[in-house]
């Protein structure tokens, strides 16, 4: 009976000091009014590209030549329309969608790649020189140009701008978590655990990859303002969405023709661009403090 007690006592110990983690955690973030809104930004942003087709109030390809170039808050486009009469802030809406599903798939597969050469590197010291050779060989090229050369070789679309920014996501990543590991593979526990004669893959996905997963999480919060920024400079050059698609880096590009004469049309995606790179960063960097043991509750 004892026994069943102290076990019992013990699951509800642990079970409280983690909640009192995340609580703590929490009180930290919210305690950051700039990473409060940045995630507000950004949830505002996940509605937007969710509800996409009840916010629209247009379809965002449709063209309507007798009210083109129309400035903001005509009578139906409060955010007027484009040179081939597209409404605007339903390009601005659809666009959310486009930049957040290519900027999680990038990111994605970026800390898949990273996520397991840091792993292998840092708990095998024979690999480690061979997959640090390799991140340096993919930080010799500056990131943009990178990805360039990998929608060159591959061709020019969403997907493919999606590969190009995971790939130059991978060292960046890599090494994060390589220092991560080298430093919990000196803990006792993990020294324990391989004297209990657990497996490696075991050791590394259940005991060290949790125990890193505070600098991934910072480094995917900011790496998605980067691959968002990225995409839309990839559509501006023509290297990404193609026309019609409603993409903000692409419709800076129409719009530029128009400046002059109509700079909603470059000024509005512009806004949206900076507003979303900014909010993810802000709340990165939130994260970061928040996550970080040696910062006090004041």
């Amino acid at each position: 009976m004892s026994n069943t007690i102290s076990v019992n006592n013990k699951l509800p110990t642990a079970t409280r000091k983690k909640d009192k983690v995340i609580v703590t955690t929490m009180k930290r973030l919210f305690k950051n009014k700039l990473a409060v809104l940045g995630f507000a930004i950004i949830l505002g942003l996940i509605i937007m590209s969710v509800f996409a087709p009840w916010l629209a109030t247009y379809d965002p390809s449709k063209q309507n030549l007798v009210a083109s170039e129309l400035p903001v808050f005509s009578d139906g486009h409060w955010l007027g329309t484009d040179n081939y009469g597209r409404d605007v802030w339903s390009r601005i809406v659809y666009g959310s969608r486009i930049s957040l599903l290519v900027g999680i798939a990038a990111v994605s597969l970026g800390l898949l790649g990273g996520i397991t050469l840091g792993l292998l590197g840092g708990f095998y010291k024979k690999l480690d020189g061979i997959i640090m050779r390799i991140v340096d060989l993919l930080f010799s090229f500056p990131g943009i140009l990178l990805a360039m050369l990998i929608i060159a070789i591959l061709g020019t679309s969403l997907v493919n701008v999606a590969i190009a920014i995971s790939i130059w996501s991978i060292p960046s990543c890599a090494r994060i978590v390589r220092g991560s590991v080298l430093s919990i593979k000196q803990k006792e526990y993990i020294m324990a655990l391989k004297s209990l004669g657990a497996s490696d893959l075991r050791i590394m996905i259940r005991h060290i990859l949790p125990n890193a997963m505070a600098p991934i999480i910072v480094f995917a919060t900011m790496r998605m303002g980067t691959a968002i920024l990225s995409t839309a400079s990839l559509s501006y050059l023509g290297l990404g969405a193609q026309p019609p698609t409603p993409e903000w880096g692409a419709m800076i590009s129409q719009g530029q023709s128009y400046m002059w004469t109509s700079p909603h049309l470059t000024i509005i995606p512009g806004i949206a661009i900076m507003l979303t790179v900014f909010a993810f960063n802000v709340l990165g960097d939130g994260l970061r403090d928040a996550l970080d043991p040696n910062m006090d509750i004041q």
